[in-house]
């Protein structure tokens, strides 16, 4: 079986647990391949904390769930050091971040300080306690779910913590249909349950590892560059994307080629996730209603005025 294919079918096998959200899934699964961390803002109950037990599940992943609430604390997340009167020194307790998948549920509900403690983590990999350096282990992957800005209880992430997440997605309402087939399942077993685990640790760094190497062509790069530059240069929006940004389209750009089976990156792997990977990240201008649907819909107008280069396949 080619490495592609194992993710193809963890993303089947995930899909019994989640009924109508296959591009979720597949996006959830290319930002894991491209080695970052997913924001799922939506509103409560539309299976995003399930979607993210299923992921661990199928890739044998070991996750943690945090519920991120206003008493949440730092040390809760990156551990810290108890004093053991036997051995008179101090040990270090693991916090929930020392995991594979960290599951970050209701994101935006706790403090400033209490989510600054996530940007080491997700950037670097690794976590400082009392001076002291602790690598996390690999693969680490973050998903955080967060209630739309303005719910009961909640407040906006700043940029430094958006900024960290290689994207941001929506479920959204599922269709009556699968409205309904979700209930006949709960009714009869919880869908996790199902689900079987099909990648191990192991074959997801060798899959982190090719996707990494899948061939971006200078054209692609260009088209990267002048989508980056449109949302600086729009008057519409107060602040663009970072480099950091840049970066994540083309690494996401090249794990959604991965999922297509081929080796090299089209025009359209990037068309596909700009939104995902841009919308969060931008500022739209005082006289702008600053909302996810606004800035998805502008990314959306970017994407139509910028031309997509011809490429040799």
């Amino acid at each position: 079986m080619k490495d592609y294919m194992k993710a193809i079918v963890a993303i089947n096998e995930i899909k019994k647990a989640v009924i109508g959200k296959e591009e979720c899934i597949v996006k959830t699964m290319c930002a894991l391949l491209a080695g970052g961390h997913v924001l799922i803002e939506d509103i409560p109950g539309v299976g995003k904390t399930t979607m993210a037990m299923a992921f661990a599940k199928a890739m044998q992943l070991e996750s943690k769930r945090m519920q991120f609430t206003p008493d949440v604390m730092p040390s809760d997340i990156v551990g810290f050091k108890l004093y053991k009167q036997d051995t008179g020194t101090f040990e270090y307790q693991p916090g929930a971040a020392m995991c594979n998948l960290f599951l970050a549920d209701e994101i935006n509900r706790t403090s400033p300080k209490t989510q600054s403690a996530l940007l080491e983590v997700m950037e670097e990999g690794r976590l400082t306690v009392e001076g002291e350096v602790y690598e996390l282990p690999k693969p680490f992957f973050t998903i955080a779910t967060d209630n739309p800005y303005g719910s009961a209880g909640t407040q906006r992430l700043p940029e430094s913590q958006l900024d960290r997440f290689l994207i941001c997605i929506t479920m959204g309402y599922p269709t009556m249909q699968e409205e309904l087939d979700i209930v006949r399942g709960k009714c009869n077993t919880i869908p996790v349950e199902d689900v079987v685990p099909q990648v191990s640790r192991e074959d997801i760094l060798q899959m982190q590892l090719q996707a990494k190497n899948i061939h971006v062509d200078d054209k692609i790069y260009d088209y990267i560059g002048r989508l980056v530059t449109e949302t600086r240069q729009s008057q519409e929006i107060s602040l663009g994307l970072s480099p950091r940004g840049t970066i994540a389209l083309a690494r996401m750009a090249q794990g959604m080629a991965y999922l297509s089976g081929r080796s090299y990156v089209v025009p359209e792997d990037v068309k596909k996730i700009f939104a995902d990977v841009s919308a969060h990240r931008l500022r739209l201008a005082a006289n702008g209603k600053d909302t996810t649907e606004t800035r998805r819909q502008i990314c959306e107008n970017i994407i139509s005025r910028v031309a997509m280069p011809e490429i040799l396949r």
